[in-house]
């Protein structure tokens, strides 16, 4: 096994950037998610470590040796794709094995290989069909199989579950997971899934426009977001973000509108200081307002009024789209909590875990 280095990798196709400086250091054994939105470059960095794609500008290691001019079959990758790619006139035997057979390796070996990792991957009964004849998950852990089989030095997958169903994607999340753990291998995985990324990556790479915005742990992510794009694009649903100007009123800051005063604490409003009377963005997870009907304790100057526009019951939670003078929140409440679209209601914010962005760079402040 082997870990991985980008070093001022660039990569352009004529006027079009796809991927911009970009710096990343994964250990080996290390399992990175690379997540944002389609075109943001995630596919054609992880096309560029395999060696599928030329580099511009930069270099890509793997291990200690640098790969730039060496051809994808004699980096030690194995890569595994969003549409399988397997051959429709192989059987899974065939398939789990072609690599081995191109290798020269000795039939035996092949043999017991591939039958191993049959059994490893629950798919040992089903080595003399043919793909055509194999379900959606089926074909996935055959594609897994053909990556396993040639014990790589890194992993390559590129958003290798968004053509499953979502219980199943769920059922395979798990599976990968567990199948790192027990081989240990250098994993980059692409998706544009940010609940993906959050279950599975010992750290988060979150891309935009060919530029790394943050690379951190999943939960880092979350509580600590570096700037606006980010806070917006993790987490599930998105954060909600409400134009405020920060005042101070005696000795206490708060974030303000038309609609709102809510108060920032006090060991957190030393951070917006020096953002007084002016224009910012308030940011507020839906998991952190709540109806003030079911919160026992809390401060009354982290209460606004809104009425209620939509009511999404959704058994374990019930998600309501309120409407705050003109901005329109998500609030994911308790299930039981009686509600109903055209109501005037009281919700609590949990400021403590609120944030502040700088209205002109986006960039985090609280």
């Amino acid at each position: 096994m082997a870990g991985v280095r980008l070093k001022g990798v660039c990569k352009e196709f004529g006027k079009v950037v796809a991927v911009k400086d970009f710096n990343l250091d994964v250990p080996d054994g290390e399992f990175v998610i690379l997540v944002g939105p389609s075109g943001c470059g995630k596919t054609t960095l992880l096309r560029s470590i395999a060696g599928l794609e030329e580099v511009t500008a930069g270099e890509v290691y793997i291990g200690d040796r640098m790969v730039n001019d060496v051809p994808p079959k004699n980096r030690d990758i194995a890569m595994v794709f969003q549409n399988y790619a397997l051959y429709p006139h192989m059987d899974v035997y065939r398939n789990m094995s072609f690599g081995l057979r191109l290798r020269k390796v000795p039939k035996p070996e092949i043999n017991k290989i591939v039958r191993r990792t049959a059994d490893l991957l629950g798919i040992g009964e089903l080595l003399d069909r043919k793909p055509k004849e194999l379900s959606g998950g089926q074909r996935q852990r055959v594609a897994l199989g053909r990556a396993i089989v040639r014990d790589p030095h890194v992993f390559l997958f590129d958003e290798p579950l968004s053509n499953l169903d979502a219980k199943l994607r769920i059922a395979m999340r798990a599976e990968l997971l567990d199948l790192h753990q027990r081989l240990k291998t250098t994993t980059i995985y692409v998706t544009h899934d940010q609940l993906e990324a959050m279950t599975m990556g010992d750290r988060i790479v979150v891309m935009n426009e060919g530029i790394i915005q943050q690379v951190a742990t999943p939960q880092e992510i979350y509580d600590h977001p570096i700037n606006r794009y980010v806070a917006g694009f993790i987490g599930s649903p998105s954060m909600n973000f409400l134009p405020c100007t920060i005042v101070k009123d005696n000795s206490n800051i708060y974030a303000s509108a038309k609609g709102f005063k809510l108060k920032i604490p006090s060991d957190q409003a030393k951070m917006v200081k020096d953002y007084i009377n002016k224009e910012t963005v308030l940011g507020i997870r839906p998991e952190h307002i709540d109806a003030k009907s079911t919160v026992r304790e809390y401060d009354p100057e982290s209460v606004f009024e809104a009425s209620v526009w939509v009511v999404e019951p959704v058994g374990s939670e019930k998600l309501a789209h309120i409407k705050c003078d003109q901005y329109t929140l998500v609030a994911r409440l308790d299930p039981h909590v009686d509600i109903k679209p055209g109501q005037t209601v009281e919700f609590v914010t949990k400021m403590d875990l609120a944030h502040v962005f700088d209205r002109e760079t986006e960039k985090t402040v609280l």
